[in-house]
């Protein structure tokens, strides 16, 4: 899961405009300050870099990057 962590940290930073630290722990919305289309725009970048399809129940209960990997590394072992 690190390196997904990883990956996930780096298309993130074009939307962490306040220098957060990022990590796994990084909570996307709250930490980072962005709101729901940003996210929304995230999630889209994700799912194009990973080509996989996040359904919208699915991100409501995503949290962190943690939480985030983990629901992209279910999402490609299914593919």
């Amino acid at each position: 899961m690190t390196d997904t962590v990883t990956q996930l940290c780096t298309l993130l930073q074009p939307f962490n405009t306040n220098g957060t630290v990022l990590s796994a722990a990084t909570d996307i919305s709250t930490d980072l300050n962005i709101d729901s289309v940003t996210v929304m725009d995230f999630v889209m970048e994700v799912e194009d870099h990973f080509d996989i399809e996040i359904p919208l129940n699915v991100l409501s209960e995503t949290r962190t990057v943690a939480d985030l990997a983990a629901v992209v590394e279910a999402r490609t072992r299914k593919g």
